[in-house]
This record gives C-alpha cells, sequence and structure tokens, in this order.
C-alpha cells in the first residue's frame, strides 16, 4: 500500500480505478477554489489517494468479507437465542 496523501486535480476523480497492476482508492473527495497567479478563480478537486497492489486489495477484500459473515452468523445466533426464549 502506498499512501499518495492529500492529491489536487483539475478533474473529479473516479472513487476507484483499476489498472493493470494496482487498484486506486479516491477518498474524501471534496470540490475546491483557488485564485490563480492572474487573479482567477480555479475549480478542482482534493482528496486522499491510496494505491495497493491488486494482491493487496484482494487480501485485504477476503478479510472484510470474513469479518462480514462472521457478524451475520452472531447475529443469526443471537436471534435464533431471541426466537427460542420467546417460545418458551
Amino acid at each position: 500500500m502506498i499512501d499518495h496523501g492529500i492529491v489536487k486535480s483539475s478533474i473529479s476523480p473516479e472513487p476507484m480505478v483499476i489498472d493493470e497492476f494496482s487498484v486506486w482508492i479516491n477518498t474524501n473527495i471534496e470540490e475546491t477554489s483557488e485564485t490563480g497567479m492572474d487573479g482567477e478563480k480555479i475549480t478542482g478537486f482534493q482528496y486522499q489517494m491510496i494505491q495497493y497492489t491488486k494482491d493487496e486489495y484482494i487480501q485485504m477484500m477476503v478479510e472484510k468479507n470474513q469479518k462480514t459473515d462472521q457478524q451475520v452468523t452472531e447475529a443469526q445466533l443471537a436471534l435464533v437465542e431471541l426466537y427460542e426464549m420467546m417460545l418458551v
């Protein structure tokens, strides 16, 4: 993972860009306005950019899915317990 920090651009970025080698995640996208050297107003964007290798991103998604699966299982077990308590 490479955290490129806050990036400025004149073009609104996509939240996710996938190229041949990397997955680029752009978050906290904000429209900005600055005054150029000639006094002209320049509208642009600033955002947080993080670059992952495809393998890093896949691993991160696998771990996230495993956590989500575990949370769903725990919620289902809690609902079963509540249901059983209601039947008694």
